[in-house]
């Protein structure tokens, strides 16, 4: 399969440049003085130390070439293995590894004897002499007589210049006469010797150069074998482009050059690699990279050919040629989706006009509201694809000429997906995803309502815009087709019991750390998931500088990407604080290991916590979700329990903090979630929950002006229905702020005047909550000081007795909040803000008057029990 989107026009008005264009742009950007002159030659020879393409050892002077994916050679990469193993770092692996020097006849020099032929073999030899060499000492050992090198020597006269090997793509000298360098003649003579090609040949004598004649059997089978030959494997460094037609070699040179412009932790091309992709696009005998056939080329190559033709698709197509050709490319707005490269396809829209509208949608969103993630474009793209695979079979000309479409069509089409999910039937439309993961999926009421929003945001956009007026498309027809609505699927439950104590349990956890062979942190990612609540991403792409102790609390930083927030800080229990700190040092063991040295502060900003093993050379790439989840699900799989996804822990959290009182708002805030819709999507308990009920009642005392001032109803307890059906005080529809608290007196809270002139404190309507605890602190201490400036004793005891009905409020009032939990929570308030009236310290209210009789009643039995101790 070849590049569609990068195909070479074929008339005039294919909106593209022809073969002779892009030669002259790629030339042209050969040429300019920002590209490295190293890559312009047809025959690149890389230097060693390149820093993109380099591909000498990393030990110091060793002069051996790297292996293919590596920093080292075969003999130094295997001798580092065994050092990681051992637990040893790089500073002892250098210390000890010894230079070795090249294997083969391409780092030898020249030969002695010819001075511009390289030597083929170790004593300094070209190929020809070497073959002499070795023929008189076998002629010397037959007739008995020493084999004198010196002797030899002395009658030893340089070879003629041979010129280049007669392979098109080898970049070598011929070596043989036949014109074939080292080799491709060992590699002829093994083939059978193709056209039987031999030489004929005068050897030199003093003052006579040696002359020589090839004869052949058959010349052009010759000539064939030698333009069907593929160059050398090499590791050092050089790439042949002879060979290539003009447009493939530029191509070459020119996506070489802007690998190396790219970031400096991107995919690694081994120039061996590179040689072996220009190889196969000999072998198909293409004009450009766009023509490879990509389904037979092998797979180190063919990934590389793919990011090959993203580069030219930039360099080919400006952003309003991608609307010819029937594509977006995000990266022409500087843009790039999460979880997506940067090419859209529309193709599969069959109308024209229905896919120029997608793209002017699209176009619109990146120039104006760029999305955040790839399902902005993956909806849409699918609602029309569905749309003209109906409009393609059920209406007139196939959907081509809008002219023609009716309310009627679009009426068809709606029923016709409703249709589909309603029984389970596959999509109309073809989508590339789907072939991919053999075959498509049954249509749902939940994929229905995608396609209709998204379809209906590119219709109406059109409308408003005016572009289906002027390509004739009727209004009837994009107005009849409604929106999918707020339709959720079935959302997950939360771990049933069974299921929690098996993904829990310390043996089965010990199993799931076991597969993970590299140590990447499977089992950290895993418990801390389900601990903290948070999505698969957010802890997969956790930084190593991600935890601290603040006032002796350990939080976990992180970012929630999905709802904008960035560096956001979470309390986290002790025992995962413990864990991501042990993880922490095996990251940093690693790294020094790998640089040996410790990471500096700036790195540990960067470092991944959980870095992925392959091409993640600076440590900086996390391990995917594809490798977590594969994992993951295998080791599920071995538990017994019902099918189970991570992302559950979720929903199970959520649903634990609401049962132990927390509300939606603060679920919310906590899951890091857009809405609290999306909160209570989460929590999934009933409302007709008994627990529920128990979780969200209130406790809540009297105030200082009723009979008992700070009694406590509910005792700390859990309320019954019936007592908090009897006792509650619903602050958000019966009260009214005063100063300290609420009033709860229906007059005044629906807008009458106070018959008792605003005497708040002294009323027993008059209620007090946990987010006025500070501010009775500080009255209490100004009455205390009050009472303690009296000028007599007389005044002192007044005032005391004055300020007591409120002292014992306030105390009940403590003695409330911390029996729910909320007393830490309400001292550390001291302002009010209108979202803290959705908080639970603000809507538990109590009576200050029953606060201050359950305190008398706790000072009783406290003087009770301490007398029967006496």
């Amino acid at each position: 399969m070849s590049a569609p989107a990068l195909a070479l026009a074929t008339d005039s008005t294919a909106g593209t440049r022809t073969t002779s264009d892009r030669l002259e742009l790629l030339q042209a950007l050969i040429a300019g003085p920002a590209f490295d002159p190293v890559l312009r030659p047809d025959v690149i020879r890389v230097p060693r130390d390149h820093p993109v393409y380099g591909w000498l050892c990393g030990v110091p002077d060793c002069e051996r070439s790297r292996d293919t994916w590596r920093d080292y050679c075969c003999g130094h990469a295997a001798q580092w293995s065994r050092f990681q193993q051992e637990g040893r770092d790089i500073v002892a692996f250098l210390k000890e590894a010894v230079p070795l020097k090249p294997r083969g006849g391409r780092h030898l020099g020249n030969c002695v004897f010819c001075p511009e032929v390289p030597a083929y073999s170790g004593n300094s030899l070209c190929f020809l002499h070497s073959a002499a060499l070795v023929k008189w000492s076998a002629f010397q050992r037959r007739k008995g007589r020493p084999d004198d090198y010196e002797l030899w020597a002395a009658r030893q006269e340089p070879f003629p210049r041979l010129g280049d090997c007669l392979v098109p793509s080898c970049p070598e000298g011929a070596g043989h006469y036949i014109g074939l360098c080292p080799y491709h003649f060992l590699r002829y003579i093994r083939e059978g010797r193709p056209g039987n090609a031999k030489a004929v040949h005068q050897r030199p004598r003093r003052g006579v150069p040696a002359t020589f004649t090839v004869n052949y059997a058959d010349k052009a089978v010759f000539r064939h074998w030698c333009a069907e030959a593929t160059p050398a494997g090499r590791t050092d460094g050089v790439l042949s482009l002879r060979g290539l037609r003009p447009l493939a070699g530029a191509e070459f040179k020119w996506v070489l050059h802007r690998h190396a412009q790219g970031p400096a932790e991107g995919a690694r091309w081994p120039i061996s690699v590179v040689q072996r992709l220009v190889t196969e696009c000999q072998r198909q005998e293409i004009n450009s990279l766009a023509d490879l056939d990509l389904d037979v080329t092998p797979q180190h190559p063919r990934t590389m050919a793919r990011a090959m033709l993203h580069h030219l698709r930039l360099v080919y197509f400006s952003r309003q040629d991608t609307k010819e050709a029937g594509y977006i490319e995000t990266d022409h707005y500087g843009i790039r989706l999460g979880g997506h490269l940067s090419y859209f396809d529309l193709t599969l829209v069959s109308q024209r006009w229905l896919r120029d509208l997608l793209w002017d949608w699209m176009d619109m969103r990146l120039t104006t509201a760029p999305p955040r993630g790839k399902t902005a474009f993956t909806r849409p793209r699918r609602g029309c694809v569905e749309l003209s695979a109906y409009l393609e079979a059920h209406t007139p000309k196939g959907g081509h000429d809008p002219t023609l479409l009716r309310k009627e069509h679009m009426v068809g089409f709606v029923t016709d997906q409703r249709h589909r999910a309603e029984h389970g039937l596959k999509p109309l439309g073809v989508h590339h995803k789907v072939q991919q993961r053999g075959g498509p999926v049954d249509v749902t009421k939940v994929q229905v309502a995608g396609i209709f929003s998204a379809t209906r945001h590119v219709l109406r956009a059109a409308m408003d815009a005016g572009e289906t007026e002027r390509i004739g498309l009727a209004r009837q027809f994009v107005v009849a087709l409604p929106s999918g609505g707020n339709v959720r699927g079935k959302r997950r439950r939360p771990f049933s019991d069974e299921a929690a104590r098996a993904l829990a349990d310390d043996a089965n956890l010990t199993r799931l750390d076991s597969t993970d062979i590299d140590d990447r942190g499977l089992r950290d990612i895993w418990e801390t998931i389900v601990v903290t609540g948070r999505r698969a991403s957010e802890v997969l792409t956790l930084r190593l500088d991600c935890i601290g102790r603040y006032k002796q609390l350990p939080l976990l930083w992180h970012d929630q990407t999905k709802v904008g927030q960035l560096d956001e800080g979470i309390r986290i229990s002790e025992r995962i604080y413990q864990r991501i700190e042990a993880r922490q040092a095996r990251t940093r063991a690693r790294f020094a290991q790998r640089h040996g040295r410790p990471p500096t502060p700036a790195e540990e900003l960067e470092l991944a916590l959980f870095p992925r093993r392959t091409a993640n050379r600076t440590g900086v790439k996390s391990v995917s979700y594809g490798w977590f989840h594969t994992l993951f699900h295998a080791w599920v799989l071995t538990l017994d329990i019902p099918h189970t996804v991570a992302h559950q822990a979720r929903h199970t959290l959520a649903t634990n903090l609401l049962k132990a009182g927390a509300n939606l708002s603060q679920i919310k805030r906590y899951l890091g979630q857009v809405s609290d819709a999306m909160a209570e999507h989460y929590a999934h308990i009933a409302n007709t929950d008994p627990r529920l009920s128990d979780a969200l009642q209130t406790v809540w005392v009297s105030g200082p002006g009723a009979l008992e001032p700070g009694i406590v109803l509910s005792g700390g307890e859990p309320m019954t229905r019936q007592e908090a059906e009897a006792m509650l005080v619903d602050l958000t529809h019966r009260s009214t702020p005063a100063e300290g608290g609420f009033c709860t007196f229906q007059p005044v809270v629906d807008g009458g005047a106070c018959p008792w002139n605003l005497d708040c404190h002294n009323c027993d309507k008059f209620v007090m909550t946990g987010a006025d605890l500070v501010y009775w602190h500080r009255k209490r201490e100004h009455w205390r000081m009050l009472a303690e400036g009296a000028p007599d004793p007389a005044t002192r005891d007044y005032l005391h007795k004055y300020f007591d009905p409120t002292a014992r409020a306030i105390d009940g009032l403590e003695r409330a909040l911390a029996a729910v939990g909320l007393l830490e929570e309400a001292l550390s308030l001291d302002l009010r803000r209108p979202q803290d009236y959705y908080g639970r310290v603000w809507s538990a209210a109590f009576r200050a008057g029953e606060l201050a009789h359950q305190q008398d009643e706790s000072d009783t039995e406290l003087d009770d029990g301490s007398s029967q101790a006496g």
